[in-house]
């Protein structure tokens, strides 16, 4: 959510950061409906003051006996009442107005974001490790996975495309992925593990600004809940309507859940495969500190997930999103693209976003200073420490053997009870 008062302060740098994401000023319909709504506010303020001295004023005169003075306030009294119920509905009306308008609005861009309409105006900053040498063609997992028992064909007969159903070795290893993830946050990053809802209500995903935008991507319960797409959206709102005290700040929290997404607007889009699912594990990793705090954090956040792909032994590179192509709810994300042989490319398998305050003024989370006794917000961030899916996916284009079997890498061998391999 945008902060209406720095709006007024410099209209001209709010449209320029619209600009950057795409979209055609709004600043003047944004200070017209505000002026509107703030006039209105003053002439109920006025109405209401005007029918409190008036009432005071007919005792006073019933005291002296001027009736006719009484009545006349009497009168007026009785107008006040009869129209000030129109006029908090118009104060009502504009506030939702100004209110819409503004949580429609996606995040501002850092001032070190480079502008870009999408993907292709995304910057590389680094890569790591060095894609392996095939003696043999490397073929994507959708390919040779089934075989080693990640099932496309039973899911799809009991829940249609998008979902799989993993066997035996497959559905271990996938299993080891997590726990492996959730062990190394919990480790030196020092994020808290979390075991969180799996559905929130509105306010919840409005917070994290699933809603009203991306109401599309969710999944909603017959009773209004909504399923988590990401366990940001619990983690995060965990905090929600909170003043916290600045000396509990950061808070750094994980969580190991299964989401759920409909990819409403991914059609076309890895329809092969285990990359885009409707239903998939991830590793959440959020942080709530100090505005000040907020850019070291990223960068830190970032570098914990990095540490998950380094350890397996995974290539990668770090992407430095542009304005167009960013999430959003950020200021500014990191994106970390995995090597996937199969497919000769690097494909997303982490984003890492500060989100500034927007978050923070939609859940009203605020800390209290303790060297000037003020309130402020929060500075939110959130990223993927990793998608668990995707890194099986990784996993297995990367590990890959000319028989079809796949090695384990090392890291994760404590958590498979002593399979090395899998194989067909």
């Amino acid at each position: 959510m945008h902060d209406i008062r720095l709006i007024r302060d410099n209209p001209q740098a709010f449209d320029a950061g619209l600009a950057r994401r795409g979209l055609e000023p709004l600043s003047a319909e944004i200070l017209g409906l505000d002026a509107s709504l703030r006039a209105l506010q003053t002439e109920i303020q006025a109405a209401l003051a005007r029918r409190n001295e008036a009432s005071k004023a007919i005792g006073q005169a019933m005291a002296t006996g001027d009736k006719d003075k009484a009545e006349a306030l009497k009168a007026e009294v009785a107008d006040l009442k009869a129209t000030l119920p129109a006029k908090e509905e118009a104060e009502r009306e504009r506030l939702a107005a100004l209110h819409d308008l503004l949580a429609a609005l996606p995040n501002l861009p850092a001032a070190d974001v480079p502008d870009g309409e999408d993907e292709d105006g995304n910057v590389e900053i680094a890569r790591w490790g060095t894609p392996r040498t095939f003696d043999f063609t490397p073929q994507e997992h959708a390919d040779f996975a089934p075989a080693l028992g990640l099932d496309f064909e039973t899911a799809a007969k009991m829940s249609g495309a998008r979902f799989a159903f993993l066997r035996g070795q497959m559905a271990r290893l996938e299993r080891a992925i997590g726990q492996f993830m959730l062990d190394r946050q919990t480790g030196e990053p020092g994020y808290v593990e979390c075991a969180t809802p799996l559905m929130v209500r509105d306010e919840a995903a409005f917070g994290t600004t699933q809603l009203p935008k991306f109401r599309e991507d969710l999944f909603q319960t017959t009773d209004g809940r909504w399923l988590i797409s990401t366990s940001e959206m619990s983690l995060t709102n965990a905090v929600r309507e909170e003043i916290l005290p600045e000396a509990e700040l950061p808070i750094r929290m994980t969580a190991l859940t299964p989401c759920f997404r409909s990819e409403a607007g991914s059609a076309g889009r890895d329809t092969r495969g285990y990359i885009r699912q409707h239903q998939f594990w991830k590793v959440e990793l959020v942080s709530i500190v100090r505005p000040e705090d907020s850019d070291a954090e990223l960068e830190r956040k970032t570098r914990a997930a990095e540490n998950i792909l380094e350890a397996l032994d995974l290539p990668y590179r770090k992407m430095l999103l542009c304005s167009g192509d960013m999430g959003f709810s950020a200021r500014k994300t990191y994106d970390l693209e995995v090597w996937l042989p199969g497919q000769n490319a690097y494909r997303e398998i982490s984003s890492c976003s500060n989100c500034g305050d927007f978050q923070a003024r939609r859940m009203n989370t605020r800390f209290r200073r303790e060297s000037v006794k003020s309130h402020a917000f929060v500075h939110t961030l959130n990223g993927s420490g990793l998608a668990v899916g995707r890194t099986l996916v990784a996993i297995l284009e990367n590990y890959q053997q000319a028989d079809g079997s796949v090695d384990i890498p090392a890291a994760l061998l404590p958590y498979m009870g002593g399979i090395t391999r899998l194989t067909p």
